[in-house]
């Protein structure tokens, strides 16, 4: 069983502070960084799900809403990885869920410095 939990709680931090942050802050990058990590995470998450096909964008839904967009983005994938590391190995899968895992987690780790 892969453990999600560095991801999740790494996403659920990262979230509830972008939440929380005043509208200059989120104006001057912060909203910005997260929904490209949001979108990142999304289109990680569709990758895992539907391989072969082209993730959708996740839209812009303004600055007060990153801290949404990137929890459900990140939520989206942990249990997409949850789901892949369940199945039996596909040698055709570009990445294990392991290192996806772990390439996620330093992804909003890194983002959540910038913020």
């Amino acid at each position: 069983m892969l453990d999600v939990t560095p991801l999740q709680t790494a996403v659920d931090a990262l979230a509830d502070r972008l939440r929380t942050l005043p509208q200059s802050r989120l104006d001057q990058g912060a909203a910005a960084e997260a929904l490209a990590l949001a979108r990142q995470l999304a289109a990680r998450a569709q990758l895992i799900e539907r391989p072969g096909e082209t993730p959708y964008e996740l839209p812009d839904a303004g600055m007060f809403a990153a801290g949404d967009q990137l929890a459900v983005a990140g939520h989206d994938l942990v249990e997409a990885l949850r789901t892949a590391a369940g199945r039996p190995v596909d040698s055709d899968a570009k990445v294990a869920p392991a290192d996806e895992l772990a390439e996620a987690v330093r992804c909003v780790r890194a983002a959540a410095e910038r913020c």
